[in-house]
């Protein structure tokens, strides 16, 4: 059985340079767990916070379960991740860094059915950082194309 990838934030590898990426648990309520299978996830503006020795991820909206009527659930909800105590501590290491974030790249289900967060310790870009990504984008679709045309 191969991965199944729900949502990603395709903004995070423009707004921000992505150091390292962690697997993370999420805790999950049953409706969420049915309701990120039909895709119905949104990790735009989420981001992850270490508060009392636990990970908890921000903003992520998962959409109400539509048959699900004896539990009405907040989509915008604070969940739990799930990181072992070394993880956590090395995580805490290097958001206390200057500039450091924790934002989640993506979630999916792995092979054996479990839900899971991509997280990645991330700086933020400048402007101008940016506005470089951006030349260096178009410059490659142009080498593209023209390589394209050349080919025929």
């Amino acid at each position: 059985m191969a991965v199944k990838i729900v949502c990603r934030n395709k903004k995070a590898t423009f707004d921000y340079f992505i150091d390292e990426t962690i697997e993370a648990g999420m805790v999950l309520l049953g409706p969420e767990v049915k309701s990120l299978r039909e895709g119905r996830g949104n990790l735009s503006d989420s981001h992850a916070r270490i508060k009392g020795g636990e990970v908890f991820l921000h903003n992520m909206h998962i959409s109400p379960y539509p048959y699900a009527h004896y539990q009405e659930l907040d989509p915008l909800r604070t969940r739990k991740l799930l990181l072992n105590n070394r993880e956590i501590k090395r995580l805490i290491g290097k958001t206390e860094e200057k500039g450091y974030t924790m934002i989640p790249t993506k979630v999916y289900f792995n092979d054996k059915g479990r839900a899971k967060v991509e997280l990645a310790l991330a700086r933020g870009k400048k402007k101008y950082d940016k506005r470089r990504a951006l030349k260096e984008k178009e410059l490659k679709r142009e080498i593209d194309q023209a390589r394209k045309k050349q080919d025929y």
